[in-house]
């Protein structure tokens, strides 16, 4: 399994950014993918998960009605689009596999585990 994040920089509060994350070595379109975040000094935070047909998305509160996460099956790519950036969302976002389908149709609270991710892409937003 390999999953390598591009897209991360630097941004102004307030700009966009697009984080896309190549993933292989595995069934792609079979597999729950998530987005997590670690900013400085702080621990791991959820970000978003995208189930695998791409028709069921979840955010954490931080985010909602800003990120949207998105995922081409044909291309095994997964994206984050992030937009009205603040300062606190400075962090390195990293993707993740997350549970195969099969598993998390039975237990929601499976969205948020997963098991491989990529080194991260650095997002820093400052004026």
């Amino acid at each position: 399994v390999q999953l390598v994040e591009s897209g991360g920089g630097l941004v102004q509060p307030g700009g966009s950014l697009r984080l896309s994350c190549a993933a292989s070595g595995f069934t792609f379109d079979t597999y729950y993918m998530i987005w997590l975040r670690q900013a400085p000094g702080k621990g791991v935070e959820w970000v978003s998960t995208i189930n695998h047909g791409a028709n069921n998305t979840y955010y954490a509160d931080t985010v909602k009605g800003r990120f949207t996460i998105s995922r081409d099956n044909a291309k095994n790519l997964v994206y984050l689009q992030m937009n009205s950036l603040t300062p606190e969302d400075t962090a390195l976002y990293t993707c993740a596999r997350g549970p195969p389908y099969y598993v998390a149709v039975h237990s929601r609270r499976k969205i948020r585990e997963y098991d491989y991710w990529g080194q991260g892409t650095q997002v820093t937003v400052t004026s």
